[in-house]
Parts: structure tokens; sequence; C-alpha cells
């Protein structure tokens, strides 16, 4: 049998922690709870959680605080953000600072399983990719892609990339030369309910740059393909 999954819910509306968890249990998932931000960030860091589902207004540290300091502790759990604001910015921020999927308050109860499935299947998919028999070290020039590992090292220094940037930098390079459209992008990578974020896909492909070019307004790596996005280089893995 597959393993059981655990889930950490931080929300302080103890009504709706307690619904999301009844229907989670009612599917066997390992359900922890967390009231505030500062304590749902110790446990996030801390455990050892499939999912985590953040709200973003919280009281003591909010959700955008608590989704960046997990990912700058390279905590690779997908986050899914909960929030009562329909603001395009906070999407943004969310995605921007590495959550994987983001729903607005008042959602169906179905909805919300539904995005949790799916980001389990995205999982799935990941580590289905990395036990199957394609090299598990992608090497162009003087980059190189550990992608068991998820560690990218340029030249003999390791380079720092979140989450998405890791994912984003693992598509060009397993399709050296392909052009890809941001939306292709956001699908491939964000998912498809992102749809119409591209500035998104912008901003991760000039810090992807920043990291990995030389010089960042000459890149080597990743082109623009004008009137279409963007494509790794076409160099064959060495």
């Amino acid at each position: 049998m597959p393993q059981t999954k655990s889930i950490l819910i931080i929300e302080d509306d103890q009504d709706l922690t307690e619904l999301i968890a009844l229907h989670l249990k009612d599917l066997n998932y390992i359900v922890e709870k967390a009231a505030d931000g500062e304590s749902g960030m110790d446990m996030a860091l801390e455990g050892n959680y499939d999912l985590i589902i953040l709200d973003l207004m919280l009281p003591e540290m909010d959700g955008l605080e608590i989704c960046k300091k997990v990912r700058q502790q390279n905590h690779f759990t997908p986050i899914l953000i909960l929030s009562a604001k329909s603001e395009e910015l906070d999407k943004i921020l969310g995605l921007e600072l590495g959550a994987d999927d983001y729903i607005t308050k008042p959602f169906s109860v179905r909805e919300l399983l539904a995005r949790i499935k799916a980001i389990f299947r995205r999982m799935q998919a990941d580590h289905e990719s990395i036990r199957d028999d394609r090299p598990k070290v992608l090497e162009f020039d003087h980059l190189c892609i550990y992608l068991d590992k998820r560690k990218v090292v340029l030249g003999d220094k390791p380079v720092d990339l979140t989450a998405k940037e890791f994912d984003l930098l693992t598509l060009f390079c397993s399709h050296p030369g392909r052009a890809f459209s941001r939306q292709e992008l956001l699908d491939l990578v964000w998912g498809y309910q992102f749809e119409g974020y591209d500035h998104t896909v912008n901003s991760h492909i000039n810090r992807l740059r920043n990291k990995i070019e030389n010089n960042p307004a000459d890149p080597f790596y990743i082109r623009t393909v004008w009137g279409v996005g963007y494509s790794f280089v076409e160099l064959e893995p060495a």
C-alpha cells in the first residue's frame, strides 16, 4: 500500500481547520494543525510533511513570510496557500516565494481536495522521473544539474535556487533548443490554474539568469525567443 501522506494546516480559523482536517482524515491523510504563524513556521521547518496548507493572514507571522522562510531553508515541501484576499498582488507574491498553488476563500472542500490531489500527482510524476533510466546528472558547459539531489553547480560553486527556479532550469535542460512559451512554462512548472501570470515566468527567468549567467544581459544558457518565449541553449549534455 502507498505510504500515508502527512499534511500540516496552518490556519487561525478553527472551524475551517477542523472542516479541512475532517475531510483529509476521511482520505486517510495524517493531519497536524497550527493556529498561528510562529508555531506553524516551527512545525513546517522541523517536521517532515508531504504538504503544507498555509493561510496568508495569521497572528504572530503572516503566511507569505512563512513561505519565504521555508523555501530559504531549502525545504521543497509543496505549499498550498489559502487566503481571503483575492488581489492579484498576493497571488503573485505567493508564486514568487515558491508556493505550488493558491486558492481563494470562500472555496468548496471538493475544489480544495482536487487541488491537493493534483499536487500529489505532480510529486509522484517527479519521483518517477527520477527513478527512470534518464541521466541523474545533466552537464552543459560549466553548468551541472544533479536531478535527484536537486542541486546545481556552476563551475565549482553551488548555485542556490528556489524550488521553482530549479524546476524551470530542469525543464529547460531536459529539452535543449526547444522554445517554450510563457504559458507552456506556467502549465508545466506551476500548473494550469496560473493562466495569465506571464510576469511570474519573466521574473523567475530573470532571477535564474542572474544566478547562472556570466552576463545576464547577454545570456548564454537561457535565450529569449522573440515572439515565443524562452529556450535553453542547444547543447548536447556532456
